[in-house]
C-alpha cells in the first residue's frame, strides 16, 4: 500500500488506520511536498462473494465521477491489497442533532444527485463494464427491475450452506409478481441514502458497491431500509423534492415493489455466512442486520398484501445450568480493553455473540418449540428437530405456490420476531426493532 501510493501519487505515507468495521477499509495519510492527501483504500469482504466485483464499484464510481456527480475520486487499483484507491471526504453520515431544516437542505440536495445520477445516459456505463438488463447469456438475461436481486440470487444459490424457507417464500412471491418497469432504465446506485454532509451541505454520495443500470425507483426504494436508523426525513416530500429536480416522475407502486425486494438483500447475501462464517467474520453484525430486514420483509408483504400483523408473544426466560458460565463469559468479555480501536471493534463483536448465546440460553429452546408448533398446524405433523422442521417448511414453500401466502406470511412473522428477540438482552439495541416509513394509502 505504501508502495503503491509512492509509485502512483508521488506521496509519502505517513498514516495507516483499519477502519474498524467489517469490510477490509483503510483511512491512509500521506504527504506530496506542502500537500496532505487522505485517502481511502477500499478492499473486497472476506465473508461474503461480492454481488458485483470490486472492480465494477470502482468503474461505477469513475464513471460518475467524470460525469460530474459528487462520489470520491478515485486514484486507481491496488493489487496487495486487493483494493481500489480513493479520496477520503470529509464530513458525517446521520443527522443526530442536526436541525431538521438543515437535514432537509441536505436530503433536498441528495435528491437532486440521484435525480441528475437517473438523467445519465447509461450507454458509456454499460461500455465501460456495467452490469445491466441485457448482459449475460440470453436465457439469464432480466429486465432494469430485476438485475440486482437477479445477481443477488446467483450468489445466494451458488453458496447455499441449508434451508431457508422464508427466503424461498419470498422469492417466490417475487417470480410470481413481476415488476414492469414501463421502459425506465438508468444508472442507479441501489444501495441509497450512503453520503456525507457537513456544515448543512452535501459534501458526497459513498459506497457505491451495488450501483448498475436499472429502474431509477430502486434507488427511491433503497434508503427507506436506513432510513429507520438514520432519520431522513418524511418520504413523500423527498419524493417531491426529487420530482422537482428533474427526477424520473414517481411510480409508488414500484418503489414499494422495489423496497420489498431490497428488504432481502442482506438474507440473500449472508445466508452462507452464517450458516459457515469464514475466519474474521462479523457475525453478530450479519445476523442483526438479517434478524432486522427480515422483519423489515415480512412487513413491507404484509402491507403490499393488505395483511395486519399481530404481535408476538415471547416465552418466559429460564435459568439453565449454562447461565452462570455465560453471564461469566460476559462480564470477562465487557471488563476488556484492547490495545487498538480495529481490536476493540472485534472484541465488542465478541461480546455482542457471548449475549447472543447468553439470551438463546434463556429463551432458546421455548422459541423453537413455539416455531415447531406453528409447523405442526401447518402441516399437520410437528417435526422433531428446527432442521427437520426448516428442511419441511422449505418443501412446503417451493411446493405451494402462493396458495397460503397469508398464512405464511402471519407464520414467517412469528418465526422472524422470535429469532429477532434472541440477538441480545430483553430491551437491548440489538433486540430493539425500527419499523421502516409505512407506504400511504
Amino acid at each position: 500500500m505504501r508502495a503503491w501510493v509512492a509509485d502512483r501519487l508521488g506521496a509519502e505515507v505517513t498514516a495507516v488506520v483499519r477502519q474498524p468495521r467489517w469490510r477490509p477499509v483503510w483511512f491512509v495519510d500521506a504527504v506530496r511536498g506542502d500537500e496532505h492527501l487522505a485517502l481511502c483504500v477500499r478492499g473486497e469482504r472476506v465473508d461474503i462473494p461480492g454481488v458485483w466485483p470490486l472492480r465494477h464499484e470502482m468503474t461505477a464510481q469513475a464513471g460518475l465521477r467524470a460525469a460530474g456527480l459528487p462520489v470520491p475520486a478515485v486514484h486507481g487499483w491496488c493489487d496487495d491489497p486487493v483494493a481500489f484507491v480513493t479520496d477520503r471526504v470529509p464530513g458525517r453520515a446521520d443527522f443526530d442533532g442536526v436541525p431538521e431544516a438543515t437535514r432537509d437542505a441536505v436530503m433536498d440536495e441528495y435528491m437532486g444527485v440521484l435525480a441528475a445520477i437517473h438523467a445519465l445516459d447509461p450507454a458509456p456505463f454499460v461500455a465501460a463494464g456495467i452490469d445491466h438488463a441485457g448482459a449475460g447469456p440470453a436465457d439469464t438475461r432480466c429486465t432494469p427491475a430485476s438485475v440486482g436481486v437477479d445477481r443477488y440470487e446467483r450468489v445466494y444459490r451458488a453458496h447455499k450452506r441449508r434451508p431457508d424457507p422464508f427466503l424461498e417464500f419470498c422469492l417466490g412471491w417475487l417470480r410470481r409478481n413481476p415488476l414492469d418497469p414501463q421502459g425506465r432504465e438508468s444508472v442507479v446506485v441501489w444501495d441509497s441514502g450512503q453520503l456525507h454532509h457537513a456544515d448543512g451541505r452535501l459534501v458526497a454520495v459513498l459506497d457505491l458497491e451495488l450501483a448498475h443500470v436499472g429502474d431509477p425507483m430502486m434507488d427511491l426504494a433503497g434508503f427507506r431500509q436506513r432510513d429507520s436508523i438514520l432519520h431522513y426525513g418524511d418520504m413523500e416530500r423527498l419524493y417531491a423534492v426529487y420530482e422537482a429536480r428533474g427526477g424520473v416522475p414517481v411510480d409508488l407502486r414500484a418503489v414499494q415493489h422495489h423496497h420489498f425486494a431490497f428488504t432481502l438483500s442482506n438474507q440473500l447475501a449472508f445466508h452462507a455466512a452464517l450458516a459457515d462464517p469464514a475466519p474474521g467474520s462479523d457475525y453478530m453484525t450479519n445476523l442483526q442486520w438479517c434478524c432486522e430486514t427480515n422483519l423489515f420483509a415480512v412487513e413491507a408483504l404484509a402491507e403490499i398484501l393488505g395483511i395486519g400483523l399481530e404481535p408476538v408473544a415471547l416465552p418466559d426466560a429460564t435459568v439453565s445450568p449454562l447461565a452462570v458460565a455465560g453471564a461469566h463469559l460476559v462480564a470477562q468479555l465487557r471488563s476488556i480493553t484492547a490495545a487498538d480501536e480495529f481490536e476493540q471493534y472485534r472484541l465488542r463483536t465478541a461480546f455482542r455473540l457471548a449475549r447472543h448465546l447468553q439470551r438463546a440460553d434463556e429463551v432458546g429452546a421455548a422459541a423453537t418449540a413455539a416455531d415447531l408448533d406453528d409447523l405442526h398446524d401447518l402441516l399437520g405433523a410437528r417435526p422433531v428437530t428446527w432442521q427437520e422442521g426448516d428442511a419441511a417448511l422449505e418443501a412446503f414453500v417451493l411446493a405451494d405456490d402462493g396458495r397460503h401466502d397469508e398464512v405464511l406470511v402471519r407464520l414467517f412473522h412469528r418465526r422472524l420476531w422470535r429469532a429477532h428477540q434472541q440477538l441480545g438482552p430483553a430491551g437491548s439495541a440489538m433486540t430493539r426493532h425500527h419499523p421502516v416509513q409505512p407506504f400511504r394509502a
